[in-house]
């Protein structure tokens, strides 16, 4: 195995997740405020779930997301 080259793409990849996670979680709780279904100082129970093929890999990852 090359480590650079793992290296180097598993940091793109946690990079892409990181950026179009928080992307979509943005959209979402901005939605749900405009709609009325949040007031925007609630604690938001989330959840990721990361999973890698060939290796059998699940990563579960539990937190809140605090809006104010």
């Amino acid at each position: 195995m090359n480590e650079d080259v793992f290296n180097t793409s598993l940091r793109k990849f946690l990079k892409q997740v990181g950026v179009t996670s928080q992307r979509e979680i943005e959209k979402a709780v901005r939605d749900a405020i405009e709609s009325g279904k949040l007031k925007g100082h609630e604690k938001l129970p989330a959840k990721m779930v990361l999973t890698i093929g060939g290796v059998a890999l699940t990563h579960e990852v539990n937190d809140e997301i605090e809006l104010g």
